[in-house]
């Protein structure tokens, strides 16, 4: 006989599951897709369970958002150019599905080579022993340029990602550009600069004044777009640690500091690590006072393309055109 005492479970009181509590339900399963199906068919498919359920909750409130003409603001950072995904950003803005776009200027830098030349992203680890990372020319002499002409040259305040838009959609060469595509309909695009994080930074024909300048014209553009959020609109952060959420948090207090009533809406934070300040500064601090914060992890280059099918199938399926 063992020396240590054990419990009998002879008198355990046990309860039938009907009068339990389940967490997942029969009809909350995910089903096969058929391979021929279509993609609503798809949709249909998910479980009706965690990620899934606030995936399809997100998008009901990005479709609503654009159903009663509140903002749906991007905004993001570089991964999500340097993945491929500009045009499929550049689809939402061209349907009208985004109201404004915010990004870093590193995203601004991957736009603007992408569009320029089909190309962008160096080896870091290949280039910076000798001392030749981020020192490509044409990159660094192109925005830079653009910043100074902007900030000496125009009478119209312009800003950093207006400025940058304007001239990729002169220079464009048939590829996707989404400040091109932003400046062309007419929605807000953004940028948003720390000096010395960017590789134009380093070259000669930076300015610090003009970058500095045009990009604190951005600051206040979205202070300005983030007044009318209340009551429903969506502000989606996709691969952007920690310039986009500071940023944001600083711009939403301005907007109601200055009197809007910015309460009441959505955001999300999609990205493949979940980080302090995109938790506290996207999802949690904006929304404690009314509205509802989400977090979705996965790689931008399958999460970006799904999450703009889903919010497409749902407009045309709710007949909310929006014009290309």
């Amino acid at each position: 006989m063992s020396r240590y005492p054990k419990a009998d479970l002879s008198g355990v009181t046990l309860i039938s599951i009907d009068d339990r509590q389940s967490k997942v339900l029969e009809e909350e399963w995910a089903r096969p897709c058929e391979p021929n199906g279509t993609f609503d068919s798809f949709i249909d498919s998910l479980p009706d369970i965690l990620a899934a359920r606030d995936l399809r909750a997100f998008v009901e409130r990005a479709v609503n958002a654009v159903r009663i003409g509140r903002p749906f603001v991007l905004m993001m950072g570089a991964h999500v150019v340097k993945v491929g995904l500009a045009p499929v950003i550049c689809d939402l803005i061209e349907r009208r599905v985004l109201s404004g776009v915010a990004m870093n200027s590193a995203a601004a830098i991957h736009d603007t080579e992408s569009c320029l030349f089909g190309e962008t992203s160096e080896d870091v680890a290949a280039t910076i022993t000798d001392g030749t990372f981020g020192m490509s020319r044409q990159t660094g002499e192109f925005i830079n340029g653009v910043l100074r002409d902007a900030y000496h040259g125009s009478d119209r305040e312009i800003g950093f990602g207006e400025a940058l838009g304007e001239r990729l959609m002169d220079s464009a060469a048939g590829r996707p550009s989404i400040m091109a595509a932003c400046v062309r309909t007419g929605i807000p695009i953004t940028v948003h600069a720390a000096i010395g994080t960017d590789i134009v930074h380093q070259q000669p024909s930076m300015s610090g004044e003009a970058t500095g300048e045009l990009s604190f014209r951005d600051f206040r553009l979205l202070c300005h777009e983030l007044r009318d959020l209340g009551g429903g609109g969506v502000v989606m952060n996709v691969g952007s640690a920690v310039i986009l959420p500071e940023v944001f948090l600083k711009a939403l207090t301005v907007a109601r500091n200055l009197g809007a009533q910015a309460f009441d809406f959505t955001t999300a934070n999609f990205d493949m690590l979940q980080h302090y300040r995109p938790r506290v500064n996207v999802v949690t601090r904006p929304t404690q006072d009314g509205g509802r914060g989400f977090t979705f992890t996965g790689h931008h280059e399958i999460m970006v393309p799904l999450v703009a099918a889903m919010i497409r199938s749902r407009l045309q399926r709710d007949g909310i055109s929006r014009p290309l």
